[in-house]
């Protein structure tokens, strides 16, 4: 077995998870509207989105993945419908003046928004196999420590990157009035609709 896996998965769960994208928008927004724990959560719904993904070629499970490339147009149109939802939400969202005490309730429903979103898309499998080939990766199937090294590697780089990103937002939040929130909602959600509009052209074939 090689150990050496898990770091490898670590620095790829830490690399596909810091391109920002409409999921790192909704971090920054969450996190400086309702707190660092939230924005936390919300991050962590994309991190185990993440290590599914991660599983699914570490374990080159490739009836379920071809069944998510043939449904590709479903999920990319649902996906899309989704962003478009929480950006219509983010844009008409009255800027918070302190960070909210949140619910146990809130903590699932921010995990889960992003883990719907992230699994919708179907290009992050498409991407995570590709890597996988890529980088020598894909014959940890063959091995169930491996594999499960490698997955666990994908979730905590990927969980790192969101932890840093909440966390240097959180700091910044004093500095941020009411006004500049408010700015910060209608960028972040237009920003994110047209991700979902985009998301949904591309699902008919019109780009």
């Amino acid at each position: 077995m090689d150990t050496t896996l898990f770091f490898r998965g670590l620095l790829l769960g830490f690399a596909i998870a810091a391109p920002v994208g409409p999921i790192g928008l909704l971090v920054i927004q969450r996190t400086l509207n309702s707190g660092r724990l939230v924005g936390l959560f919300s991050g962590l719904g994309a991190a185990t989105a993440d290590a599914i993904y991660g599983a699914i070629a570490a374990f080159g499970l490739s009836l379920l993945t071809a069944f998510l490339v043939e449904q590709q147009l479903w999920l990319g149109l649902a996906g899309g419908l989704f962003l478009c939802y929480l950006g219509v939400r983010t844009v008409t969202a009255p800027p918070a003046e302190h960070a909210a005490a949140v619910a146990s309730h809130g903590l699932l429903g921010a995990w889960s928004t992003t883990l719907a979103l992230t699994l919708t898309n179907p290009m992050t499998i498409l991407a995570f196999i590709a890597i996988f080939a890529g980088a020598g990766l894909a014959t940890a199937g063959g091995d169930t420590l491996a594999a499960l090294l490698l997955v666990a590697g994908v979730f905590l780089g990927s969980a790192a990157w969101w932890l840093l990103l909440s966390g240097g937002v959180s700091l910044l939040r004093g500095f941020v009035n009411a006004r500049a929130l408010r700015w910060i909602n209608w960028i972040a959600g237009g920003v994110v609709i047209a991700f979902g509009v985009l998301a949904i052209l591309r699902g008919i074939g019109w780009m």
